[in-house]
């Protein structure tokens, strides 16, 4: 028994437990969880307390997770948009070089604490500055079910094309670039036959767990081998075996394991170094740079056709500061280019930024319609395919969210209702799946203001059917019915009983229970394939005659 591993699992689970208060308190005032992780980072550095070897493990192996479970949700096409590549690019060249020149020109004034700071070193501090998180965004995004949705592609698309960025800066930093070896990864392509194949076996309990965890640290082990980022083997891994039919829920079997390794990276992020006032303050003066990087992603998303929401809403989700600011800073740190109390700066805007950003996404939509007169005057003709007004015609029922249960839904409702019923989803890979079924399913954001009031102009929904996958999802639709003022009937699943009570009193006239009704849904089918059954014979009944 290695009692040395128990002590340090000990003092880490001290942390954890201090993470878990300030996380539901977080959640009580309606903040994500992780803001109280972050909180209790520095809270646990200002009492002397550094972070342990277990800690660091746990936080690897949650980024690891991450980008491998981004992996299985990823298309590649995204890639091709210039919404994603082209928007990316010209928001660090812009944005390095004018960070650069403001933290200079404060230099160049004597301001304590930046004094002596030359041009070079400014450089490499806006650089750090000038990513968003890859960790924060998603996690965001999943809690409130966006993934899927156009703003969410966009997003991470953005920050996977940002990572990309830091993996050459990380190579170049470190004086070499990737061996020859590295040529052996393209091996991994035609394996994908082998991997799905292997998938299709691994049936839906700990061996599909397993098989995750293998593919993901597999895949990182692989690229590092051969010196490429670790964490970028995972996200070509889960790439690779992202159309494959299980991949949705290889991907759901692992957010749990996902979500509490990340806890330790949020608490390193406040553990990264020794906190003292000036720190925290000249953190803080920083922290307001992340409004000048949101108002450039918004303007060049808008220049590249995309709809004022879904510009405003995959903008909120970049406003802040990347954990990989605090990789750039420590390697700044560890080559003697920039003083060691800059990558507590990095981590202390970092957290800040993380906190501004938590509540503008929760606000997101309340934002965008309170002031949408304004959004309205930004151009809105020439939009992209996918981000244009859609129409549901004179459909009098509308099924929310095609996955499963949705798409189950929608058969039973046409059957009963012919061409009154239609589908609507925001991830276009269901939408073209289901057409290809032969359902009449459109692709559009639900949680959009706009759709609703177009939906309310025509006054032909009736009923309104939520299928969306979790419980913020379908309360940020049911928030927008509202707003529109919709008058009709709004149905919507439930996963857990606990989420019944919040859906009828945000307004849904009815709450089915996916799991609890399911037997009953169960019986129904088997009774309608089969014959009457007779009644139990009595003891008279077999009696011979």
């Amino acid at each position: 028994m290695d009692f040395g591993l128990i002590a340090i699992a000990f003092g880490d689970v001290a942390w954890i437990a201090i993470a878990f208060v300030l996380g539901l308190l977080s959640r009580t005032v309606g903040l994500p969880p992780l803001v109280g992780f972050l909180v209790a980072g520095f809270l646990l550095n200002l009492q002397g307390i550094a972070g342990g070897d277990m800690l660091r493990k746990l936080s690897d192996l949650g980024i690891t997770l991450l980008l491998f479970i981004v992996g299985l949700k990823l298309n590649l096409r995204m890639f091709a948009r210039p919404q994603v590549w082209a928007v990316t690019g010209l928001h660090m060249t812009i944005i390095v070089p004018l960070f650069a020149t403001a933290i200079y020109v404060v230099a160049a004034l004597g301001a304590p604490f930046l004094s002596g700071l030359d041009f070079a070193r400014s450089l490499l501090i806006a650089f750090a500055l000038s990513f968003s998180s890859t960790v924060f965004v998603v996690k965001a995004l999943e809690d409130r079910g966006q993934t899927a949705a156009l703003h969410g592609r966009i997003a991470i698309g953005i920050l996977i094309v940002q990572d990309l960025a830091a993996v050459v800066f990380l190579a170049v930093s470190a004086g070499q670039w990737p061996t020859y070896w590295a040529l052996l990864v393209l091996l991994v392509f035609p394996l994908r036959p082998l991997l799905t194949l292997v998938l299709q076996r691994v049936g839906h309990g700990e061996l599909m767990v397993l098989y995750g965890f293998l593919l993901a640290l597999g895949g990182a082990q692989l690229f590092e081998l051969v010196g490429l980022k670790g964490d970028l083997g995972a996200l070509v891994l889960g790439v690779l075996i992202a159309n494959h039919a299980k991949a949705d829920e290889m991907a759901k079997t692992m957010l749990g394991f996902k979500d509490f390794f990340l806890l330790a990276f949020f608490l390193s992020v406040g553990l990264s170094g020794r906190l003292t006032l000036e720190t925290l303050l000249i953190g803080a003066a920083i922290t307001p740079f992340v409004l000048f990087k949101s108002a450039l992603f918004f303007g060049l998303l808008t220049a590249f056709r995309l709809q004022a929401r879904t510009s405003l809403l995959a903008t909120l989700n970049l406003s802040n500061f990347s954990e990989f600011g605090l990789i750039v800073a420590a390697i700044g740190v560890a080559h003697g280019w920039i003083d060691t109390n800059w990558l507590i700066v990095v981590a202390v805007a970092l957290a800040l930024s993380c906190v501004i950003s938590s509540g503008l996404n929760v606000a997101g939509d309340r934002i965008y319609t309170r002031y949408r007169g304004v959004w309205k005057r930004l151009p809105r003709s020439n939009l992209v395919v996918d981000d244009r007004p859609l129409d549901i015609g004179a459909a009098t029922i509308a099924v929310i969210g095609m996955g499963r249960v949705g798409s189950a839904a929608y058969d039973t409702m046409r059957e009963l209702h012919e061409e009154s019923v239609v589908g609507v989803d925001s991830d276009l890979a269901t939408v073209e799946r289901e057409r290809t079924r032969g359902r009449k399913v459109l692709l559009g954001d639900p949680g959009d203001a706009d759709f609703w009031d177009r939906v309310q102009a025509t006054h032909t929904l009736e009923l309104v059917m939520l299928a969306l996958p979790n419980l913020a999802a379908n309360l940020a639709v049911i928030d927008q019915l509202k707003a529109a003022s919709f008058g009709g009937r709004v149905a919507a699943t439930a996963r857990f009983q606990d989420e019944i009570e919040p859906l009828e009193e945000a307004g849904a006239s009815t709450v089915f229970n996916v799991y609890a009704e399911a037997g009953s849904g169960f019986a129904a089918h088997v009774a309608g394939l089969m014959p009457a059954i007779s009644p139990t014979r009595t003891d008279d009944s077999r009696t011979s005659t």
